[in-house]
């Protein structure tokens, strides 16, 4: 991954980052590749926050947004089982 100079180019490689680890997921891929992956994110994640570039909140905020593009809302309306059996 290339420098980041700034924090707009860090927030763009950690939303980047983020996406190839939800997509590892979604796609059912190795342990050992998720972890690998989930482990670079961490370790991204704490050098921005240890370097005061972006607060735990905002980066909070940016995982929440990254994993909705993805994986679309965390809740959605179920039908009841009365109302599939109709």
């Amino acid at each position: 991954m290339p420098f980041a100079s700034n924090k707009v180019e860090m927030l763009v490689n950690l939303r980047a980052m983020l996406t190839d680890v939800f997509n590892l997921r979604n796609q059912g891929a190795s342990y050992a590749n998720l972890a690998r992956a989930q482990g670079h994110v961490d370790g991204y994640m704490r050098s921005i926050i240890d370097a005061g570039i972006a607060s735990e909140r905002e980066l909070l905020a940016l995982v929440v947004d990254q994993r909705r593009i993805v994986d679309g809302p965390a809740t959605k309306e179920l039908q009841s089982e009365t109302t599939l059996a109709a």
